[in-house]
């Protein structure tokens, strides 16, 4: 495949000392999605995509990864592979703050989002509602589903740790709040006069402007208050973005 050349069905690309190749079987799904086929699978196929890669850094931090990302761009429950990039609102918990959230009385339920490479496009189009949202993998446990909805049956509130947690929550749930085991593709766009259905809280970063995360939490808050929390930010010298501070929005 030439240099600056979209790879198409029967491309074949070879990585490290041709340890790995990756065929493009269909080159025609949505969002330039590709469905392709490994030399290698298992633990061999991510070995060698830890060796020969990269961490994924969001485009806007203009510099080459280092040893240190490898740890600081990860969250400390992750558990599954898949995402493209971290949820960076999980970056800002430490097994010591954990631990005294729970002492508390909040009890952590875990949900899975893949976070796709379409997190980082942003909103183009003059009327938000032609935006075409990107897919994303969720996966929602049974034990969590049913931790969430007894919460909120005795009266707790449910606390999304980062978009990626509202975006799981918000696709899996009824219109009457209850959250519902399982998994799928989500590509739930979430903008202002959305009805949340079962998110009554979230921490999350401050984001790129444009954005279709700006216009999540804009729908959940107000887009005065969003605004009004940035103009602070800005004025106490926050640090914006996925290595940035976090807000927490009721």
């Amino acid at each position: 495949v030439k240099p600056g050349r979209k790879f198409r069905t029967g491309d074949t690309a070879f990585f490290g000392e041709n340890d790995l190749q990756i065929t493009v079987i269909e080159d025609d799904l949505p969002e330039g999605i590709r469905l392709v086929e490994t030399s290698v699978a298992g633990e061999d196929f991510f070995r060698i995509i830890e060796n020969i890669g990269h961490i994924p850094l969001p485009p806007y931090i203009r510099r080459d990864d280092t040893a240190r990302d490898r740890d600081d761009y990860q969250t400390i429950f992750a558990k599954e592979r898949g995402s493209v990039a971290a949820p960076t609102a999980g970056l800002h918990f430490t097994p010591e703050l954990l631990t005294a959230i729970q002492q508390k009385g909040v009890v952590i339920a875990p949900v899975t989002l893949h976070v796709g490479l379409g997190t980082f496009r942003p909103v183009n189009v003059d009327n938000i509602r032609d935006h075409e949202m990107h897919h994303e993998f969720y996966s929602v446990s049974q034990a969590s589903a049913d931790i969430i909805n007894q919460r909120r049956q005795n009266g707790g509130r449910v606390i999304a740790v980062g978009t990626t947690s509202v975006r799981t929550l918000e696709t899996a749930s009824r219109a009457n709040g209850e959250l519902i085991s399982g998994s799928g593709w989500s590509n739930i766009f979430i903008y202002p006069g959305y009805d949340f259905k079962i998110t009554d809280g979230i921490i999350t970063n401050f984001h790129l402007p444009k954005s279709s995360l700006m216009m999540m939490i804009s729908a959940f808050s107000s887009l005065p208050i969003v605004l009004n929390a940035y103009e602070m930010a800005k004025e106490n010298g926050y640090r914006f973005f996925s290595y940035g501070d976090a807000m927490l929005l009721f």
